[in-house]
């Protein structure tokens, strides 16, 4: 769990040592501003910006259920952070699975991947998809979704 907080916390500190030399030297907008930046870019790569993760078994078991994609990332990656921004509202109707936070999805992007944990991998179908485009993503959603 630590880990994926790990690029957020570096943000947050870098930001706030700068701020503190340009505060330091009689510029508190910037220091607000740049702050106020390195809050927000903390905030992009945390887990708070992608739906809750669930356990690699428990995804499959509801992908086979109700037909959704199951998408494996982890926090920080910016291809990850792309396909979930790029689906806007349609993310939360996927099912996500923090390679992270689950050595079994870990396992099974590497098992699909030559080794590698390479993110976003979307299953669907049973199929696995490494770095798809979101507009494809967002076609396989069942209609009912």
């Amino acid at each position: 769990m630590t880990r994926a907080w790990t690029s957020p916390m570096l943000f947050v500190l870098c930001g706030s040592a700068v701020a503190t030399g340009l505060l330091l030297r009689g510029s508190p907008a910037a220091a607000a501003a740049l702050l106020l930046v390195f809050v927000l870019l903390a905030g992009v790569n945390s887990p708070l910006v992608f739906p809750r993760s669930i356990s690699a078994p428990e995804a499959q078991r509801r992908s086979a259920a109700d037909g959704r994609p199951v998408v494996f990332w982890r926090p920080g990656c910016p291809y990850c952070m792309r396909l979930r921004f790029r689906l806007g509202r349609s993310a939360r109707q996927l099912h996500w699975v923090d390679i992270w936070r689950d050595p079994a999805g870990a396992a099974a992007v590497r098992a699909v991947n030559d080794g590698n944990e390479t993110v976003p991998t979307v299953f669907v179908a049973g199929r696995p998809h490494t770095n798809p485009d979101p507009e494809w993503v967002r076609e396989q959603l069942p209609p009912s979704a």
